[in-house]
């Protein structure tokens, strides 16, 4: 048992575990430009909200999905909420099983970890029904399970910040938060369009060159240093992507003028958030970044995509009980 474990199991004889529970997480955006299966942070004002049930049968089962998108497995094994509650029951070897109803808030294949996040606010409220609670630490390593059902593989990009808040590196054993001033925001801007992952995922197919992962792993490197130096300079000459996005842009549809709008508006950076299509830009202030949403969102319209926008700041929080 490891040491998060054991510290709460003096509580848990005491306290009243629930029968049910529920919570949320929020979107976000993943790869950042410069940090592909490995950075992400969170974003306020949308995300997933999910409730779990403690029942005596020993098994997984989801009763409904609702929201924006109900064209998803009812099969647990099938949906990412299921598999990574699949995956905790066996590794704790439960005698019960628990029962998920799924509110959908983050569209379908937008690129704004919808995915994850149900299977993260699944983890949350299962969590809340246990006689141990485990440390987020340990739930994101069950979460990962639960988005390779989604994407094909286990990566942490999007399921990090959920569950930390803010911008986190995520690799497959740990997430580390990366801190981030106060002022600076994102913009997000999703088109009323869809990109599945696995389609994204395929784009990146073929050789690369030496010179693009040192090219990048440089970005990545001062996009880092930046965000702890509170040093908007440094940020402005790293956070670009020339690794990932060359590949999947083309696959969306108004892209390079909707990026084209966000650096004329002063954006520090702009690129796809996660397998998109949807585009993301960071901002000096909150401010600046409302001011340039009107024309990112009307270089999508001259495309034909009608869109939603979300601006919030980089530390916005991470998944929360209801």
């Amino acid at each position: 048992m490891s040491q998060a474990q054991t510290s709460l199991a003096p509580h848990s004889a005491a306290r009243a575990v629930p029968r049910e529970a529920r919570a949320f997480a929020p979107a976000s955006v993943a790869n950042v430009a410069v940090g592909f299966d490995l950075l992400g942070y969170a974003v306020q004002g949308v995300g997933d909200t999910v409730t779990v049930r403690r029942i005596d049968a020993a098994e997984v089962r989801i009763a409904a999905i609702r929201g924006t998108t109900v064209a998803l497995p009812l099969e647990a094994a099938r949906n990412t909420a299921g598999a990574a509650l699949i995956a905790l029951r066996e590794a704790l070897a439960l005698p019960f099983g628990f029962e998920i109803e799924i509110d959908k808030g983050i569209p379908l294949s937008s690129g704004m970890g919808g995915s994850a996040a149900s299977c993260v606010a699944a983890l949350v409220a299962a969590n809340a029904l246990l006689d141990a609670p485990l440390s987020r630490e340990q739930l994101y390593l069950y979460s990962l399970e639960g988005e390779a059902v989604a994407s094909g593989s286990r990566h942490g990009d999007n399921l990090g910040p959920m569950f930390l808040g803010g911008l986190v590196l995520s690799t497959l054993q740990r997430m580390v938060t990366v801190p981030v001033p106060a002022a600076w925001h994102s913009l997000l801007v999703h088109p009323d369009a869809v990109l599945e992952t696995r389609r994204a995922r395929a784009a990146l197919a073929g050789d690369y060159g030496l010179g693009e992962f040192v090219a990048q792993s440089s970005n990545l490197a001062l996009v880092l240093a930046g965000c702890h130096a509170g040093d908007e300079a440094l940020v402005r000459a790293g956070l670009r992507d020339v690794l990932i996005e060359p590949r999947r842009a083309p696959l969306i549809v108004g892209f390079d003028a909707a990026k084209e709008a966000a650096l004329a508006a002063g954006a520090m950076g702009a690129s796809i958030s996660g397998a998109g299509p949807s585009v993301f830009a960071w901002f000096p202030t909150r401010a600046s970044a409302e001011a340039a949403a009107p024309a990112v969102q009307a270089a999508f319209a001259a495309a034909g995509f009608d869109s939603q926008s979300w601006v919030s700041p980089l530390n916005s929080p991470g998944a929360k009980l209801l």
